[in-house]
């Protein structure tokens, strides 16, 4: 019997450690769905590349060496084939890549019986400079998403993607951002994929309770997205490093509050704009519409706001005393803030009286903006904070 390198009590999240190739032929049970990120054989060993005039070593080890056509073919077909094994009738299979490997990864699966249903671009807003001079800079990886050319009920949860894409048909170019250091806090790896990548994978080709396969475990970010959706995970890493990793990294989300912070930030959609929600006296708010100035104070308290993940996004400024008669406009400059004295307040009319520095928001004052959808602002103590809220909080019916 394979025993596991590491497993929870209810076998939501399980380990092995060793060769890939031979773990495949002995895993029991099937699954859903397999997520894999196998090597792009982009490292040239002792050999080095052009970066601004300087020639410096391109090396992420031995898995990743550059190989030929025929040598590329020959390692995706010996882990794609016991894969086809484990994958249920209906299952899918994802596979990350650049032009480097994704080409023969296409070949394998089309000679192995599947039909490519996707090709996922992932493109990055923040790329890394390019190690060379001599051609554009990239900025997209590949996904390819495929199953048996014979299937016809695959999973597809489009609804569910509508949901989080503004009620319109998910497109086949993602804009995500590459793992972030909020997801590196156990430690790195050297090619650790983000959360909401395989969030969007796991939510559009599984259910919860599904079983998911990565025989490129890594740091398991497939297995911590699947976990934090409710999914089960087996992962395969020859590596005890990246295992142990994984296992810190499973353990973190263990903790409830930690759980709920993930989820939260896995869930995020990088493109979402941002409503800064604010509570005033109706004489405050008169004399905040009549300037075009909002502020608030800073720190945790009662009437403070948080520079939290989704600040960078924040558009509008939303007014209301009470949780009621709400006024919305657009900020003058997005996510940014000035710091002001109570002095230099008072000296545009204003006067406050809890703090001696404020953070200010100047917005829009000629044009109010309607909308159409009466929210629900009155929390306890919670309305008289202010909030940072999407907006689509406010428009969508």
């Amino acid at each position: 019997m394979l025993s596991s390198y590491y497993h929870t009590e209810n076998s939501d999240f399980t380990l092995y450690q060793g060769d890939t190739f031979e773990l495949l032929h002995q895993i029991d049970g099937s699954f859903d769905m397999i997520f894999a990120d196998p090597p792009y054989f982009l490292s040239t060993g002792n050999g080095k590349v052009n970066v601004n005039g300087q020639y410096i070593k391109f090396d992420k080890g031995l898995w990743d060496r550059v190989r030929s056509r025929d040598e590329k073919d020959t390692f995706n077909r010996k882990w794609l084939e016991p894969c086809t094994k484990l994958l249920k009738p209906n299952g899918t299979i994802w596979v990350c890549g650049t032009y480097h490997n994704i080409f023969s990864v296409e070949k394998c699966l089309d000679e192995l019986g599947f039909k490519i249903i996707n090709i996922i671009v992932w493109q990055k807003p923040d790329p890394p400079v390019t190690l060379s001079d001599k051609r554009f800079n990239f900025c997209a990886e590949y996904l390819i998403w495929a199953t048996r050319r014979s299937c016809k009920d695959y999973t597809f949860n489009m609804d569910t993607l509508m949901k989080i894409n503004g009620d319109v048909q998910m497109q086949d170019v993602w804009k995500l951002s590459a793992a972030s250091a909020w997801e590196k806090q156990n430690g790195k790896h050297p090619t650790q994929k983000p959360l909401r990548l395989l969030y969007r994978a796991i939510l559009a080709s599984t259910n919860i309770g599904d079983r998911i396969l990565d025989p490129f475990a890594g740091s398991s970010t497939t297995g911590i997205a699947a976990n934090l959706m409710g999914r089960q995970y087996v992962g395969i890493d020859e590596s005890k490093d990246f295992l142990n990793l994984s296992i810190k990294r499973k353990e973190q989300i263990n903790n409830p509050t930690h759980f709920l912070e993930m989820k939260q930030r896995m869930e995020e959609d990088p493109e979402q704009v941002m409503v800064l929600v604010n509570h005033a006296r109706p004489e405050l708010k008169s004399k905040m519409m009549e300037t075009g100035i909002c502020y608030v104070r800073i720190g945790d308290s009662k009437g403070s706001v948080l520079v939290t993940y989704g600040f960078e996004r924040m558009q509008y400024v939303l007014l209301h005393t009470n949780g009621e008669d709400t006024h919305l406009f657009r900020l003058r400059s997005k996510g940014t803030f000035k710091i002001w004295s109570k002095e230099t307040l008072e000296g545009y009319g204003f006067h406050p009286e809890h703090s001696p520095y404020y953070a200010v928001f100047n917005f829009d004052n000629s044009h109010e903006i309607s909308f159409p959808k009466t929210p629900n602002l009155k929390n306890k103590i919670n309305t008289y904070r202010a909030r940072i809220r999407p907006l689509e909080d406010f428009f969508d019916e």
